[in-house]
């Protein structure tokens, strides 16, 4: 049980032999690909940004799903569409580097079900505070460290 305290939170990524960018995820007790897309990786899995994208996706339909539950509304399905593109800082208006490229997610929400227009915008607010976006939004401090090898090569 301690361990498991431990590994809460906690996602490993290894090469698993799959071409050669395949990566194999654990998060938890769940597990998961990802890769390059041809020609550069073997496709076996969604790459980086997709997963990415599956996140913040995600995190947007649970917390949407949350709200209106709490609030017993009648939301019957939330769909989360999305997509990552690089474009030019002069062409984002909302973009605060004037120069070079910028990251851009678009995302669409469908809110299926009997609402009326104040339930449908309020839900759009909550989405806005789903905590990937406020991750992704806030600014991220990355810490990396290297680690000595196990096994025979050490």
């Amino acid at each position: 049980m301690e361990q498991q305290q431990a590994d809460r939170g906690l996602v490993v990524v290894s090469e698993n032999g799959n071409g050669r960018y395949g990566q194999q995820v654990r998060a938890g007790r769940h597990e998961l690909v990802a890769d390059e897309p041809a020609p550069i990786g073997a496709d076996s899995g969604p790459n980086p940004y997709d997963l990415l994208l599956a996140a913040l996706g995600s995190c947007t339909s649970m917390t949407v799903r949350m709200y209106a539950e709490r609030k017993g509304w009648p939301l019957e399905k939330v769909t989360v569409a999305l997509r990552h593109e690089r474009v030019h800082a002069k062409d984002c208006a909302e973009c605060e580097s004037g120069h070079g490229l910028v990251d851009r997610i678009t995302r669409e929400i469908r809110l299926d079900g009997d609402l009326d227009d104040e339930q449908r915008r309020r839900l759009l607010e909550i989405a806005e505070k789903c905590p990937v976006h406020r991750t992704l939004t806030a600014g991220v401090v990355v810490s990396t460290t290297v680690v000595p090898p196990q096994g025979p090569q050490a």
